[in-house]
């Protein structure tokens, strides 16, 4: 099952753009990472237990290109959704963090073209949940 992606036509490392290919996805931004192109997004609403800070944000992340469905990486972030309920400032997941999380799933094993499960990526060491 693939999140839901809409292309902003947000730019990070050599590409911009949006909306030549007829492959957006709502709520999506496309980043470049090492000559592949992909589509990551952060759900608008956090879950009920990322509104309270007892987990941290989530994000998601699949090939932008492609006729078949691949593989989703999903990466937990080490802070709170920017949307949270009990007003904890966070800093935005900014596209560098994006970039490096692909290229630690990917030498984890993360094969965007795959079909299968949703790929894990933890990154959430030092995440302090509120109570």
């Amino acid at each position: 099952m693939q999140p839901a992606f809409r292309d902003r036509g947000n730019t990070a490392e050599s590409h911009s753009g949006g909306g030549e290919d007829g492959a957006e996805q709502e709520g999506s931004r496309r980043i470049t990472v090492d000559r592949i192109e992909y589509r990551w997004r952060i759900r608008r609403k956090p879950s009920y237990t990322q509104g309270l800070c007892w987990t941290p944000l989530t994000y998601a992340v699949e090939a932008a290109s492609g006729s078949q469905p691949g593989t989703t990486l999903i990466i937990t972030s080490g802070q709170a959704h920017p949307s949270n309920w009990v007003g904890v400032e966070v800093e935005p997941i900014r596209p560098a963090h994006v970039v490096a999380s692909i290229r630690e799933a990917r030498d984890q094993g993360w094969d965007p073209t795959r079909v299968g499960s949703p790929f894990q990526l933890d990154r959430s060491a030092g995440f302090i949940a509120q109570s």
